[in-house]
């Protein structure tokens, strides 16, 4: 079965399987995917479900700000496998078929009301086109070790996962509830986190103050509010 995924900045926050004859994306509440985000019009576009062996089509419906498949705007375009479908900052990957792997950093998204997956260490391949900066030693220098990562989590204070504790084992860690809020928990090259929100209308609060458009340092003891859930942030 084909399924797309959304990202944003490389990061998965929804995996969505193409059951229907028609899938809508838009801002509006009533659309089969949800992107609550400006540069999204109330209706953006459609993925329509072929007959037994037809592609799978993308159409762009009069959105604001346009469809575009690998780069180029369309109207309504055939699908291929991999193909990039891209709206305002947001980037769905196309895949014909669901069990084969795809190449966004997977995180976690933790939906309020969910018992939240655990200790998950898996990390596909980056975002293809994603170059990632590596340093070059000088010959007959010896680079230092990397500092060792320190560990953290998220521990649920409220509600019905309330206790439950998420290890941090990825670069990007995205909460919430898309739709409604999103936000990342970022670990910096030095082993420090920043909180950043991704969308929504309700940003998540930091020790009871909302975020803005900054990144914002988080410490060990910090209480995170999202999406009407309740968190404590913990390092070591």
């Amino acid at each position: 079965m084909p399924k797309m995924i959304l990202a944003i900045d490389g990061v998965v926050i929804n995996e969505v399987a193409l059951a229907k004859d028609r899938t809508t994306i838009g801002r509006r509440p009533y659309n089969d995917v949800v992107i609550d985000n400006l540069a999204i019009s109330g209706e953006h576009a459609v993925m329509h479900m072929p007959a037994p062996g037809g592609p799978v089509e993308v159409e762009d419906l009069q959105s604001t700000n346009g469809t575009y498949v690998n780069g180029v705007p369309v109207r309504r375009q055939a699908l291929r496998d991999g193909d990039i479908i891209e709206m305002g900052k947001y980037r769905i990957r196309f895949i014909q078929d669901a069990d084969q792997p795809d190449n966004f950093e997977h995180t976690m998204v933790f939906k309020p009301g969910m018992a939240p997956p655990r200790n998950q260490s898996t990390r596909p391949a980056p975002l293809a086109g994603a170059m990632p900066l590596t340093a070059t030693p000088l010959p007959g220098v010896v680079a230092p070790p990397p500092p060792a990562p320190s560990a953290a989590a998220i521990r649920v204070l409220t509600g019905p996962a309330a206790g439950r504790e998420v290890a941090l084992t990825k670069l990007v860690t995205t909460l919430g509830k898309p739709g409604v809020a999103v936000a990342s928990i970022t670990r910096r090259p030095d082993g420090s986190f920043v909180l950043t929100h991704v969308e929504g209308q309700q940003p998540a609060h930091l020790n009871g103050a909302a975020l803005g458009a900054e990144a914002m340092p988080i410490h060990s003891g910090d209480r995170i509010e999202l999406a009407g859930t309740e968190m404590e942030f913990t390092a070591n």
